[in-house]
């Protein structure tokens, strides 16, 4: 590398251009709460610590120069911004999970502002999405990114450029697996809101001058935090678990 200042910069800054565009994206790290300035900085320095690595895969491709390097930057930035976008959505499917499961358990508070999105959302999604993504990097999530950035020199190399129709779908598949792992995830909260609503219902025409709708909201928000005490364990360890195998089996 030290052979050549030139080669090595822009090698450098084609795994910059990968790793750059999965960290815009990244949950977590795209947070509008993380500075612009310490993202960028996270980036370089793990293009750095990853280009020793890479070096064999993404040298020989830098010293044609000219046109193929600026066509070489544009699609390393599609291909991070893809890998990014495969966990974004996963987490972003847990968003939608849990403002259903507010509105299953009548938890219909106003929208605060957001813990990690720069938009007014529901106050149990938010600490949902905050637990989450805290377990996630608990458990070495950064860690798995890492990886498959590197792994993905290997399936996506720099030779073929970007495929738009492998990361279509790789991004459909993800949000179909996505979808159903939230799914599962929700749905012990729809079915508890679907029957105590028709339960409710029964009542109200067995007794329509009694308002019982009023009546029941504390009852059916009381039963849905319980549930939720008592299944958040297994909740959050079902989200990460099946967050490892469907990010492991996508990228």
């Amino acid at each position: 590398m030290i052979e050549d200042p030139e080669g090595t910069v822009l090698a450098l800054f084609l795994a910059f251009c990968r790793i750059g565009g999965c960290f815009m994206v990244l949950p977590g790290f795209s947070s509008f709460r993380v500075p612009l300035q310490i993202r960028l900085f996270l980036a370089v320095a793990v293009s750095m610590a990853l280009l020793p690595i890479l070096w064999e895969t993404i040298y020989p491709n830098v010293q044609g120069g000219g046109g193929s390097y600026v066509l070489l930057v544009g699609a390393e930035m599609l291909i991070g911004v893809t890998l990014g976008l495969v966990a974004r959505f996963i987490v972003v499917s847990l968003q939608y999970a849990g403002t259903a499961m507010s509105m299953a358990i009548g938890f219909n508070s106003s929208p605060g502002s957001g813990i990690i999105e720069n938009e007014p959302e529901g106050q149990l999604t938010s600490l949902i999405t905050f637990t989450a993504l805290f377990i996630l990097f608990l458990t070495d999530f950064h860690h798995m990114i890492i990886a498959s950035l590197v792994s993905s020199y290997g399936f996506m190399p720099m030779a073929t450029g970007f495929e738009p129709r492998l990361a279509l779908m790789t991004l459909t598949d993800t949000l179909a697996n996505a979808f159903m792992l939230v799914l599962r995830l929700a749905s012990p909260f729809l079915a508890y809101g679907l029957i105590f609503n028709l339960s409710i219902g029964m009542v109200n025409k067995l007794a329509p001058q009694i308002p019982v709708y009023f009546i029941s909201i504390p009852f059916i928000l009381a039963g849905g935090l319980i549930l939720l005490y008592f299944g958040s364990n297994t909740f959050f360890t079902l989200f990460t678990d099946g967050f490892a195998d469907l990010f492991s089996r996508l990228i």
